[in-house]
């Protein structure tokens, strides 16, 4: 089964409440695009992250999420001066802090920064077919011009509401030379 490689950039997940902080009360994210997974959209609203080292601009994905994180490449994490885990998107306790700023306000996040961990988004009968379930840890071998490699700790992520695709992040993008249209698949 090939499935595409998507590269997620930097990004943010906000809560309403620190959304409210950011843009000023009453605020809602606009959709700039829809993303590969249903109902994920990336909007026209940007923040700024800052670190003790430096700061960068970074986009913000919807729709509303009940706590606020941010994903960043390992790469980033270094240029910002932080120490962030490599999680699966939502698993933030115990992670890095940073400030955000938007146009209306800024904000301390305590915890929150991760490096997105790598995984495929399979349907139930998609999960089946591969022979695999969620939560189960693959290698995906990504064939690309001159930089072909395997991708080990690959986690899978299963879900009636998922579209199929892998997500890899800026860095592993680079590694691969993974642009344009980019196919893997799951090797034993």
């Amino acid at each position: 089964m090939r499935f595409l490689v998507e590269t997620s950039a930097r990004h943010a997940h906000l809560s309403q409440q620190d959304l409210e902080t950011l843009f000023g009360p009453g605020s809602k994210l606009s959709v700039k695009k829809e993303l590969s997974q249903p109902g994920q959209f990336a909007s026209d609203q940007k923040i700024t992250v800052v670190g003790p080292r430096s700061q960068m601009s970074v986009s913000i994905l919807g729709p509303i999420r009940k706590s606020t994180q941010v994903e960043i490449s390992l790469t980033d994490a270094r240029a910002l001066g932080l120490t962030v885990p490599v999680r699966e998107s939502g698993d933030t306790a115990g992670s890095a802090g940073c400030k955000l700023v938007g146009p209306a306000g800024e904000l301390e996040l305590k915890e929150g920064v991760i490096a997105a961990k790598r995984h495929i988004h399979m349907l139930p009968e998609q999960a089946e077919k591969a022979g695999v379930k969620d939560k189960d840890i693959v290698s995906v071998k990504v064939d690309t011009q001159g930089r072909s490699l395997v991708f080990g700790d690959t986690v899978v992520r299963v879900s009636p509401t998922y579209a199929l695709a892998m997500h890899i992040d800026t860095d592993e993008s680079n590694a691969a030379s993974a642009s344009g249209e980019v196919y893997g698949e799951i090797v034993r």
